[in-house]
């Protein structure tokens, strides 16, 4: 079954659950510049539900 993504930006907290990793996965693929583009709006850390269905869409043809 496909999981709508939210209209809102996601938080760290809110991608983490999405995919069912732990938070700190997402902090880490930040750091490494390997997850979804992320932006920060002042001290908080958002990720657009575009660009993290771009994202996963580039994981699932790099597996096919």
């Amino acid at each position: 079954m496909k999981r709508p993504l939210p209209e809102r930006y996601l938080t760290p907290v809110d991608l983490a659950d999405l995919l069912g990793v732990p938070v700190e996965t997402v902090y880490q693929w930040r750091r490494k510049h390997t997850g979804p583009r992320g932006f920060r709006v002042g001290r908080h850390l958002r990720y657009d539900p575009e660009d993290v269905r771009a994202w996963v869409s580039q994981l699932m043809e790099e597996a096919a």
